[in-house]
């Protein structure tokens, strides 16, 4: 036999050696014991019932060392990240970039300034409610195949955005597009692991992590300019053209790395090569069907946010999180162009305070945080406990309330315009703090349903942000500057308290939760 297929028994004994190279055939779901063959809907494949005793000839095919994405270069697999990273880059820019369009849109469709804020709004919301759908999907089509779809989808249906002649045309296409852009926000994170080991995987995890938070801070630097200088439709013209730029790294540069899908493209070459029907893969013995996976991906998540208090707690912490950020597109004109005076451009510069906030929070993960948590698996003797993954958040909550506070209380027109930028640093670092806190806490507690899990995170964080910049200029309108921006410090302020609370309490909640597996 060769060393990439292996002939089934008509009575096979426990492998336990290849089990532990092939989890996703013994993992459970949703913290019950699941049969060998169902498929878990969190990237798992199991066979089907009776293919190892009525068809005892088959032959089960497997990865090479070489073939299996744990085992690619270095080089090869940043590579990989760097691409996925600019792609996720690109899908939540083009969110904040239409921030900048008000005003064109006001004139070109006659509509109030409340109803073009709905350009961000539907954009968000689109993004919140993609992963219910393509996170499943890519179970049965590897990561590949449904990051070219969502983005060559992307691409055209930005062009009806872009050349819209009314403004429900224009704001419907807006929704769709974020809808299909959503891949790069429930399927990356499963490329990533794919290709690094749970040891290693914090490094290219962090810098993906960013990516989607960066993305909106860098939208209103670019969009200010070209709206400042040139027709706001042209906003959406460098959207198409960077997508196009990313479909061709895309189909030269990222392929496949979910090990299910591999494993079916080999079996199918093995058979086409060799005209023997024997081969086959786990994914094609499976018996779940794509209706059952999306259906369950739509009601798991609102489950665990139901029966999980920790999940809903944290869910809300980095909702609120993402909503002030959202928030800040339309405040931040308030502060700097009608308090000091800047111009469209010279505001969106403002927000590169921000995004040093969270280059330098991103970085430190390889100075201060990974250097911590490589000191925790030593400590474990293997991979520490949940609650170690709230040392960073702690950092965050602290962060957080520090530079909303600074800015609010910085907001006056008599003080320097610095100062409320330099404010908005520790609040961009410590919000990427928290989210990659709550991200691998998420994970590593509800490992059997990590999948739902983050999308009941993604969908309630952007429905926070779709709806804070509805009433963010009316809320700046009667409280002023100073006391808006207070009353966001303070409900921050409020949630401070969460990952202290959870390390001391994380594990007795963990052993009455109905999802955690986490010992």
């Amino acid at each position: 036999m060769s060393s990439n297929t292996r002939q089934l028994p008509s009575q096979p004994a426990v492998d336990i050696e290849k089990a532990q190279q092939r989890p996703y055939e013994e993992q459970p779901v949703d913290g019950e014991t699941t049969p060998r063959n169902e498929q878990s809907t969190d990237g798992e494949v199991e066979s089907a019932p009776g293919s190892k005793e009525v068809e005892k000839d088959q032959i089960e095919v497997t990865l090479e060392d070489k073939e299996d994405p744990l085992n690619w270069s270095l080089y090869k697999k940043w590579r990989i990240v760097l691409i996925i990273c600019s792609a996720a880059l690109c899908v939540t820019c083009a969110s904040s970039l239409a921030s900048s369009t008000y005003q064109g849109m006001e004139e070109s469709f006659g509509i109030s300034m409340e109803v073009a804020i709905l350009t961000v709004s539907l954009y968000v919301e689109g993004l919140g409610m993609g992963p219910l759908l393509l996170g499943p999907l890519s179970e049965f089509f590897g990561r590949n195949k449904i990051y070219l779809i969502s983005f060559v989808c992307f691409l055209l249906l930005n062009l009806p955005v872009a050349f819209a002649n009314s403004a429900p045309l224009h704001l419907v296409f807006r929704f769709v597009t974020g809808f299909s852009g959503a891949a790069f926000m429930s399927v990356a994170g499963g490329t990533v692991s794919d290709m690094f080991s749970p040891r290693e995987v914090g490094h290219p995890m962090a810098i993906y992590t960013a990516s989607p938070f960066l993305g909106p801070v860098v939208g209103p630097v670019v969009a200010g300019f070209i709206n400042q200088n040139t027709d706001w439709r042209w906003t959406y013209y460098v959207v198409i053209i960077w997508t196009f730029i990313e479909i061709i790294l895309l189909l030269l540069f990222v392929p496949e790395t979910f090990r299910p899908v591999l494993t079916k493209e080999k079996a199918q070459r093995l058979r086409k090569e060799t005209g023997d029907s024997r081969y086959y893969a786990p994914i094609e013995k499976s018996n779940k069907s794509i209706s059952q996976t999306i259906i369950f991906s739509c009601y798991k998540p609102f489950e665990i946010l139901f029966f999980e208090p920790m999940a809903l707690l944290l869910n809300t912490w980095t909702s609120l999180l993402l909503g002030i950020l959202y928030l800040f597109f339309n405040a931040f004109p308030i502060v700097f162009r009608d308090g000091h005076g800047f111009s469209l451009q010279e505001n969106g510069l403002t927000f590169i305070g921000m995004g040093i906030g969270i280059v330098l929070g991103t970085s430190s993960q390889f100075y201060i945080w990974g250097p911590l948590d490589q000191r925790e698996w030593e400590r474990y003797g293997g991979p520490p406990p949940p609650e170690t993954r709230l040392y960073i958040g702690m950092a965050g909550a602290i962060a957080v309330p520090i530079g909303l506070f600074w800015f609010a209380f910085t907001t006056y027109p008599s003080v320097h315009w610095i100062a409320p930028i330099i404010g908005s640093i520790p609040f961009g670092c410590g919000t990427i703090w928290v989210f990659t806190s709550v991200f691998t806490f998420l994970v590593t507690t509800y490992r059997p349903v990590a999948a739902s899990a983050m999308a009941s995170n993604s969908f309630m964080r952007s429905a926070f942000a779709a709806v804070f910049p509805l009433f963010s200029t009316y809320m700046y309108g009667r409280l002023g500057t100073v006391g808006a921006s207070a009353l966001l410090a303070g409900l921050t302020l409020l949630m401070a308290p969460l990952p202290f609370v959870f390390y001391k309490w994380g594990p007795q909640l963990r052993k009455k939760s109905r999802f955690s597996n986490s010992p």
